[in-house]
């Protein structure tokens, strides 16, 4: 059987800081220049205020698991062999709401809660980089 490979990311205008960032291991999000405004996913002006004055900035990339789904079947042929794998909305620290969209990796779903604390870990497709998140270390 042939592996078919995931999707890669398709950068725009809008996107492209995020993914070059992730691409260096970093997580990039948006922030306001005019209320400080942390803002994912990227857009053209701040929902807070509206401006369109927005830089990318390097966020810790630790956070809390958010809400989260357990996928158990594959909707796409290149995710076969990954079932099941777990869709995530996990918070970032940096501000309530400030929320990213993602998967958690390296633990089993059954040890995934809500509230638990994780931190980002990148994923290499081919020439670019995925921010996923995984469970943190716990003291």
């Amino acid at each position: 059987m042939t592996t078919i490979e995931p999707p890669v990311p398709s950068p725009d205008e809008l996107s492209a800081f995020y993914w070059e960032g992730a691409r260096r291991g970093e997580l990039l999000v948006q922030r306001c220049a005019n209320c400080g405004h942390y803002l994912h996913p990227p857009d053209a002006a701040c929902p807070r205020c509206a401006s369109t004055e927005l830089v990318a900035v390097a966020v810790s990339g630790r956070g809390v698991l958010y809400s989260f789904t357990v996928a158990h079947q594959a909707f796409d042929r290149a995710f076969v062999e990954r079932v099941p794998y777990v869709l995530a909305l996990v918070e970032l620290v940096e501000q309530p709401g400030l929320r990213i969209l993602t998967n958690i990796v390296g633990d089993p779903p059954e040890s995934l809660s809500v509230g638990a604390p994780v931190t980002v870990t990148f994923e290499t497709r081919g020439e670019w980089s995925l921010p996923q998140f995984a469970l943190a270390e716990r003291p």
